[in-house]
């Protein structure tokens, strides 16, 4: 397949040289890196918490708050379309915030996005069921869960950025990782406190104000998160584009005209991630609680203790994607998602506390296997002018095509009285396009762009990356 064209290379007069971190990330840099690394985490665990604690609300209460007058499973699947909303609005978010992250810088874009989710999840919290205001309530719930997703969209490329653009060649993949961290602490964040809530009230109280809480609490996360950012420094690479006046213009347009082909193998590749992930925390939760019998605070526990072991896995296959490279662990990911998902089912068909969570865990080792990296890989395959704009939008391109759909159509292939292996073949197959999609990418850790291209990360200043103009994609 031939390359994606790309716009001319033109020099600019005695560039200045991008800043670059020490190599070995030694003890001089080390505190610089860590406080920047966990200032991303927790913006990143902040905003998705917001997100997840919707996805929680959707499977446990809010179709027969919001959607009364339907059927319990269609009333589910009205939860869940609203759920799905988010995911639409997400690269949406990644081109808007990506256009302010690549014109006016990684910093901006960190702020921004985490105050438009705060606002929106916590306004999230204040709107009033369908018995008090009618078709409003379902249509405002719309909108905000949209402004959600604008937010999150934007999030993720401005966090991976601040981390990728300051972290040592050698360890960029662990650095990138932490951001990749936040949604598991995120998710505990918010299914904990659901968890309390719904160990502690009863079903009358957690249905009528309960479910609400978490919302509000949003919004003293959100000022935290902001106070932790408050001076965060503009990354080496950004600040050398200002410098020289390197800036995309246009960069969405220049990511579409040049590597439109990039972007939909990146979004196809992750497309699996997104759909484990929320078919374990969010389908498997609403599935087991109507069609199994088990008990919310059960579930609930079971998916935490599996999203609790993936946060802990994360760190270490990034160090792995460093030592082997990233291309190798993303296609490992893939192929142990396409073997696991029929035991998955099959063990949460038990029923049994123990066997659902061991299905949980080893589905989402398969999908960190993936996600631990691309906090590096993505950034890697894109110039630093376009890197915000280009890394986001395929990132956030795999939430549509593998997040948004996936619990509406788990939902409607388990309806029935058997056994949901509907749900594992299309999880399957998911998993197999993502395993296709991945063996088109290059392989972009340092070592082998260096091997190809003699260029490294920090010295890309074409308008395309060094791992993209080495290999077709």
């Amino acid at each position: 397949m031939q390359q994606d064209p790309s716009p001319p290379h033109v020099p600019a007069a005695a560039p200045a040289p991008a800043p670059r971190a020490a190599d070995d990330g030694g003890p001089a840099r080390r505190p610089g890196i860590l406080r920047l690394a966990s200032a991303a985490l927790a913006g990143t665990a902040i905003e998705f918490y917001d997100f997840f604690v919707y996805g929680t609300a959707a499977a446990l209460v809010l179709g027969p708050l919001f959607f009364p007058s339907f059927s319990p499973l269609a009333g589910t699947l009205a939860a869940f379309g609203t759920f799905g909303v988010g995911f639409l609005a997400r690269p949406l978010g990644s081109a808007l915030f990506g256009h302010i992250g690549d014109r006016y810088g990684r910093r901006p874009v960190l702020l921004a996005s985490l105050l438009l989710t705060g606002l929106a999840t916590v306004a999230v919290g204040c709107v009033p069921t369908y018995g008090t205001i009618g078709i409003a309530a379902p249509v405002l719930l719309l909108l905000l869960r949209f402004l959600q997703g604008l937010g999150l969209g934007g999030e993720w490329g401005g966090a991976v950025l601040l981390t990728a653009e300051h972290a040592p060649e050698r360890r960029r993949g662990l650095w990138a990782s932490f951001p990749q961290i936040g949604p598991a602490v995120g998710f505990l964040l918010a299914n904990g406190l659901m968890l309390g809530l719904s160990a502690s009230l009863t079903d009358a109280q957690f249905t009528s104000w309960g479910w609400r809480v978490p919302f509000w609490a949003a919004g003293l996360l959100a000022l935290a998160g902001l106070w932790l950012r408050r001076s965060v420094e503009e990354t080496p690479q950004f600040r050398a584009l200002a410098a020289t006046g390197r800036r995309a213009d246009a960069p969405l347009a220049e990511v579409f005209r040049g590597h439109w082909r990039l972007l939909l193998l990146t979004g196809g590749a992750l497309a699996v991630g997104y759909a484990v992930f929320y078919a374990v925390t969010t389908w498997s939760l609403a599935y087991a609680t109507e069609h199994l019998a088990v008990s919310r605070t059960t579930m609930l526990a079971c998916i935490m203790a599996a999203v609790a072991f993936k946060g802990l896995m994360t760190p270490l296959m990034a160090m792995l994607g460093d030592r082997y490279g990233r291309r190798p662990l993303c296609l490992a990911g893939c192929a142990a998602s396409a073997v696991w998902m029929f035991p998955l089912v099959a063990l949460m068909r038990t029923a049994d506390p123990l066997l659902m969570t061991l299905g949980f865990a080893v589905a989402l080792l398969g999908m960190v296997t993936m996600f631990a990296v691309v906090g590096a890989y993505l950034p890697e395959l894109y110039a630093p002018r376009i890197r915000c704009t280009g890394a986001a939008v395929g990132y956030n391109l795999g939430g549509v095509l593998g997040g948004a759909l996936t619990p509406i159509v788990a939902t409607a292939l388990a309806d029935g009285s058997g056994p949901p292996w509907g749900v594992a073949a299309y999880l399957t197959a998911i998993a197999l396009v993502s395993l296709a999609c991945f063996a088109r990418l290059p392989e972009t850790s340092p070592l082998a762009v260096q091997k190809r291209t003699g260029a490294g990360f920090d010295a890309m200043e074409t308008e395309t990356g060094a791992a993209t103009s080495a290999a077709p994609v």
